[in-house]
């Protein structure tokens, strides 16, 4: 194989490379979507809304249509989480989660950290 046949060859397998293992780009709505989906699979985990306990199935649905409820005025996974999955838009409670190890923390920062988790590829 001549030099530039071989640089050639080199330069494309490792673009394929690069381009096979590179997370896929979503967009925002996607990311979104994606995240409700985190938190529809969590395992172990209780949502608590407005004194009440509710799993995570039933937390993916209240988050759905709340984003519904928006009506597109939700634009990035940050504002999906500051102004949906925060508190309760009636009440003004804030939403916790209890964790399968009994650790409990507000919404907030569990949601960062699954979109952080998200972005990362984990």
């Amino acid at each position: 194989m001549n030099l530039v046949r071989r640089r050639f060859v080199a330069a494309f397998l490792a673009l394929a490379t690069t381009v096979a293992f590179a997370a896929p780009a979503r967009t925002p709505a996607q990311e979104i979507d994606a995240l409700i989906q985190r938190v529809a699979a969590a395992r172990g985990v209780a949502f608590i809304r407005n004194g009440s306990e509710y799993t995570a199935q039933d937390a993916a649905k209240h988050l759905r249509r709340k984003l519904g409820a928006a009506n597109g005025k939700i634009t990035t996974p940050e504002q999906f989480i500051a102004e949906l999955g925060t508190k309760s838009s009636m009440s003004g409670k804030v939403y916790r989660v209890r964790l399968a190890d009994g650790r409990e923390m507000d919404s907030a920062v569990w949601l960062k950290g699954l979109l952080r988790d998200l972005r990362a590829g984990r």
